[in-house]
């Protein structure tokens, strides 16, 4: 196989066939829309997710609970991870750089599952009571950020 012996797959370089153009163009007269119906005449166009009439799925399905849309969303991070990390102060920069949270704008909430041999500055916009005392109880310090 060379340069020389390419050929274009089949149907390649065919052009797309132009609606509305014209009973020469194949596509003629009612230009591949069919007679009458829905659809047929221009400014026609159903709403996203429309099934013909039948109720649409997104009608069918209950709505469950509430949402509370105010919510606020933290990254969780345990004291176990942190405690593998092998540095003394954690801010959410060196959690984004071992890739513990998504970005360095996220909320991180340290948890307290697992045990910290060596004192930790860990800086987190929360902590739970048990990973507060942990920390304390290593001798490093939890502080509330932001």
């Amino acid at each position: 196989m060379n340069l020389s012996t390419l050929k274009a797959p089949r149907k390649a370089n065919e052009n797309r066939k132009r609606i509305g153009r014209g009973m020469g163009s194949g596509m003629g007269k009612t230009s591949t829309r069919g007679h009458k119906g829905q659809g047929s005449r221009s400014g026609s166009r159903m709403m996203r997710g429309f099934e013909g009439g039948q109720m649409p799925l997104h009608r069918r399905l209950p709505k469950r609970g509430f949402v509370n849309i105010f919510r606020t969303e933290y990254e969780v991070v345990n004291l176990e991870k942190l405690a593998n990390l092998g540095d003394s102060e954690i801010t959410p920069d060196v959690l984004r750089k071992a890739g513990m949270i998504s970005s360095r704008r996220a909320l991180v909430k340290v948890l307290g599952q697992g045990e910290l041999s060596k004192a930790l500055t860990v800086h987190a916009h929360k902590f739970s009571k048990s990973a507060q005392e942990k920390i304390e109880k290593a001798g490093g310090k939890a502080v509330v950020s932001g």
